[in-house]
């Protein structure tokens, strides 16, 4: 069990749990870790950050621990984790760090490590930087003299990330017919406050944009890609095509139909992966993406002789997936989809505008692109249990039969699947099946059962 990253980095509370002292030491052994990997005794580290009111205070820290090994840094500024990942690769950085909690709260704030690639790093460079932090080796990192790096400030790169939109979509938007579309865009206050409208002007296309007047306080609060309903009601209102929400750190999407409908991850990932077998880009006709996946995309892919492999959750294995396999396009059901044919990790944005020009070529609305998959309903119960016993349900007989009934019972048209938490006490209960109120009786039933066995 690792101490302090988790499935996304590091993140916690601000200048409390996440202290400049702990940063100054993630920083620090990073340095050390991925200079070694890289070969580089003198590497060049890049910076970019969300707008939490916490995000300079985390970036100092992050500074000082490079600077003291020895590392350059490039500081770029407020730019959303995708940019960082697209500049570390285009300016040939031996590693990058985004400062961000994504779709958390203002209060928390986290560090993710990207290797020269623009890929998050594996659980083993993580585990690598764990051993180094608490180790006495620590103290024997300080570069003295002119050895002492040096940071310099590069928020100009922006205007890079800018470019990149625009040298993959401009000759194909210029060629379409935007006149009547309009998209409303809500930024959560967040990373892609600072690009969105940039890159929405300079590719024609006509849009509103909310929530884009970040105070440090106000990232992800009732808006973004997990508060929704704000921007369902502006699309109805003011009869725009499509809604978009990006999260706190910018590498994810959702979106709202005409009739202010939800489009999650999965129906993104079947709307595009459709459109890219049309047009023999779909890699080995694959579409990679996690456990958590609703049923009703298993069944489109099916349905639409497209391979469906799932990965446990998080974006960094469905990566890894891609990455040994060759394939191109995968995602979670939370709107982080990557499209590796363009950068090598999720991207709101990006996503954004592959469904716009899909509507656009198809000249389709929104709501009817969807059609191709049936989304089944979903139930989630948290099952309390001692920490010591979170993966004895899987040899409790009587817990293992009861999964077994149910599925049995569902005969292809439901699953079951159980997952124990990696930070908390508890154990996830998860149901599909075609009736919602059925299925919640049966999951409600299933956690209590695993609650009286594991605890």
């Amino acid at each position: 069990m690792r101490k302090y990253f988790g499935t996304d980095g590091i993140r916690r509370i601000a200048n409390t749990e996440l202290s400049p002292e702990l940063v100054y030491r993630v920083a620090k052994a990073g340095a050390y870790v991925l200079s070694k990997h890289s070969k580089n005794p003198r590497p060049t580290i890049l910076i970019g950050r969300d707008t939490r009111i916490s995000g300079t205070l985390i970036e100092s820290a992050m500074i000082a621990g490079f600077l003291s090994y020895g590392a350059n840094v490039k500081v770029l500024g407020v730019l959303p984790t995708p940019g960082v990942a697209y500049l570390t690769k285009k300016l040939k950085a031996d590693a990058s760090v985004v400062i961000s909690a994504s779709h958390n709260t203002y209060e928390f704030n986290g560090v993710k490590y990207f290797s020269n690639k623009g890929m998050k790093i594996p659980d083993e460079l993580e585990e690598e930087i764990e051993e180094i932090m608490d180790s006495d080796m620590l103290n024997d990192f300080s570069a003295v003299n002119d050895h002492i790096g040096v940071s310099e400030n590069r928020e100009d790169l922006l205007d890079e990330y800018v470019y990149f939109f625009r040298k993959n979509f401009e000759e194909d938007f210029e060629k379409l017919d935007m006149s009547d579309f309009v998209v409303a865009i809500d930024t959560a206050n967040g990373a892609t406050s600072v690009v969105a409208e940039k890159v929405f002007t300079a590719l024609g296309i006509k849009h509103y944009i909310m929530n884009n007047t970040p105070t440090g306080t106000n990232i992800n609060d009732n808006c973004g890609s997990t508060h929704l309903d704000v921007l369902k009601k502006y699309v109805v209102e003011n009869n725009c095509n499509l809604g978009i929400a990006y999260d706190g750190d910018g590498d994810r999407c959702l979106a709202v139909d005409e009739n202010g409908n939800e489009i999650d991850g999965d129906k993104l990932l079947a709307v595009i992966s459709n459109y890219m077998k049309e047009k023999g880009k779909l890699k080995k006709d694959t579409l990679v993406a996690t456990v958590m996946s609703n049923l009703g995309l298993k069944k489109y892919a099916e349905g639409n002789n497209i391979n469906f492999e799932q990965t446990k959750v998080g974006d960094r294995y469905v990566l890894e997936k891609m990455l040994k396999e060759g394939y191109n396009l995968g995602g979670e059901q939370s709107g982080h989809i990557i499209m590796l044919d363009y950068n090598p990790t999720g991207d709101g944005i990006l996503t954004s505008l592959m469904f716009i020009k899909i509507l656009l070529e198809k000249n389709v609305s929104a709501s009817k692109s969807c059609d191709i998959i049936k989304i089944y309903p979903q139930v989630l119960v948290n099952a309390k249990v001692d920490s010591n016993k979170k993966d004895d349900y899987k040899n409790d007989e009587e817990i293992k039969a009861e999964i077994e009934k149910l599925e049995k019972e569902f005969s292809g048209n439901g699953r079951v699947l159980i997952r124990p938490s990696g930070t908390e006490p508890l154990v996830r209960v998860m149901i599909e099946g075609t009736d919602k109120e059925y299925i919640k009786t049966k999951a409600e039933d299933l956690a209590k059962l695993i609650e009286k066995k594991l605890n």
